[in-house]
């Protein structure tokens, strides 16, 4: 199983960004499939998440990006998305998503839920 994250880059504030995860050797319409970032020095922080369809496949954001990133799926590239806009420079992280078929709803911005991983991607967000 591989998750690969892409689409990270530098963009000035107020910009937008999307990234992608791909998965191959597993089927992502039943996983919830999460975003979590990493900024320098901070510890790894949960940003949002799409639901498996079994638990009802609902989003979920953290306060600090609600309203501005939206995630999304594509069953047939087998790919989750997280549009990101509006960005500031407190964004400026590494992104990574995660994903598992046995999230519990408790337990959805989790880190030890999740047991699959992609490798990350740098969001630099410039002033």
């Amino acid at each position: 199983v591989q998750l690969q994250a892409s689409g990270g880059g530098l963009v000035q504030a107020g910009g937008s960004l999307r990234l992608s995860c791909a998965a191959s050797g597993r089927t992502f319409s039943r996983d919830s499939v999460a975003w979590f970032r990493q900024a320098p020095g901070m510890d790894r922080q949960f940003v949002g998440v799409i639901h498996r369809p079994s638990g009802g496949g609902r989003t979920y954001y953290a306060d600090s990006v609600k309203g501005r990133f939206t995630i999304s799926r594509d069953n047939a590239r087998n790919t989750v998305y997280l549009q990101m806009n509006s960005l500031r420079t407190e964004d400026t992280a590494v992104y990574y998503c995660a994903a598992d078929s046995l999230v519990i709803l408790s337990n959805l911005a989790s880190q030890s839920a999740y047991r699959y991983w992609g490798q990350g991607t740098l969001v630099t967000v410039s002033s």
